[in-house]
């Protein structure tokens, strides 16, 4: 089942609708290419992940409230620390978050079915269930993602909570979350996570079953393969989406976007347009 929802937007069938940008479109004006269309939106980063040519920016290194673009790093930390196999019982600490799966304290769950749920649905409670298993206290799990960040040399970020809520000191950029992306999707199982439209995850026991639906309405199109969307009323809608098509991927990272779905759309196609004009 692939439906995100009712309604939804025929975007994909859209033609690609160009207004030049005037911002960060590099070499593709220069060189006769495709016209790269505009950015609304407050950070924006695309980026050609096989030869790590940028194809269009936008205050890339603006340091932003990422929202819950936070869960890239809380998964990496979590898949290098534990296997995914292990049982995570529900600490209550875990229940005080918004946005849940309305999870139970004492409850028992895979830490992989925890890191779908956070990933797919941006379940916060899910996400602090892991937070706390791996790290024992969340203060302590912070510390690691942000170790993590000082190894990927992430200079512009900085996390004051494992979930996305807003927060002093909490922040990153487009450019470091791009780079945080391509080191996660390297990790099979967070891969496959983050490219699941719908899944259920049951407890251990198998007395309750949890059902799964992305908030990526990207994933409709079969080339997209994830990553994670975002809102806070202060970082506003964000979005990472990373494509696979006609073996080029492309990785695209946007802070605070307006018209998140289509404009999305527009600009994937655009990288895709600008790696197939250069190509020929």
């Amino acid at each position: 089942m692939r439906a995100l929802g009712r309604g939804w937007p025929l975007f994909f069938s859209l033609a690609l609708i160009s207004v030049p940008c005037g911002v960060g479109a590099h070499d593709a004006l220069s060189q006769g290419g495709p016209t790269p269309p505009s950015i609304k939106a407050s950070a924006l980063y695309l980026v050609d992940m096989k030869s790590g040519r940028v194809l269009l920016e936008k205050d890339a290194t603006r340091r932003l409230p990422p929202a819950s673009l936070t869960k890239v790093m809380t998964a990496l930390v979590a898949l290098e620390s534990a296997s995914p196999q292990q049982v995570v019982q529900v600490d209550r600490r875990a229940l005080l978050s918004r946005s849940s799966l309305k999870l139970h304290a004492g409850e028992q769950f895979l830490l992989r079915d925890l890191l779908t749920a956070m990933l797919v649905t941006s379940a916060n409670d899910a996400c602090q269930a892991v937070a706390l298993h791996v790290g024992g206290e969340a203060d302590r799990f912070v510390t690691m993602m942000n170790e993590r960040a000082r190894a990927l040399g992430l200079e512009n970020t900085h996390f004051a909570n494992a979930c996305g809520f807003d927060a002093p000191g909490h922040y990153s950029t487009a450019a470091d979350l791009a780079r945080l992306t391509e080191q996660a999707l390297q990790v099979p199982a967070f891969s496959m996570m983050v490219r699941t439209v719908t899944r259920d995850i049951a407890t251990v026991d198998g007395t309750r079953h949890v059902p799964l639906h992305s908030t990526n309405e990207l994933l409709l199109d079969p080339d997209v393969t994830g990553v994670k969307t975002g809102y806070t009323s202060k970082a506003g809608r964000c979005l990472i989406a990373s494509m696979f098509k006609d073996g080029h991927r492309l990785l695209l990272v946007g802070l605070n976007v307006r018209d998140r779905w289509e404009q999305a759309t527009r600009l994937l196609r655009y990288g895709q347009a600008v790696l197939q004009d250069t190509s020929n």
